[in-house]
């Protein structure tokens, strides 16, 4: 198994995600890895973005859709602790006393 795979699956173990929703997010990780042909640790966030349009633009079911997204943002955000405004997680967001401001 490849240490970020196996790295994956620790973090999703720890978190208590099901062992349905582990399966189905390992798949939306392969499915990522075989359209870009690379290692997704190695991809930068506009390519991911990218990668998320094709199914959207091919009218995919919005639940298919969201597993293959919330995956991939599990990947991002928990096993390689990056925080990308694609999944929501702007870096330069307003802590909420300054927003109110």
């Amino acid at each position: 198994m490849l240490p970020l795979r196996a790295r994956m699956i620790e973090d999703m173990s720890l978190a208590g995600l099901a062992d349905a929703t582990q399966k189905a997010y390992i798949q939306a990780m392969r499915g990522l890895a075989a359209h870009c042909h690379r290692s997704p640790d190695l991809l930068s966030e506009e390519e991911v973005r990218r990668y998320l349009l094709d199914p959207r633009q091919r009218g995919v079911a919005r639940g298919t859709f969201q597993i293959a997204r919330y995956g991939l943002r599990f990947f991002y955000h928990h096993t390689l602790d990056r925080a990308w405004a694609l999944f929501g997680e702007k870096k330069d967001r307003l802590a909420p006393a300054e927003a109110a401001a």
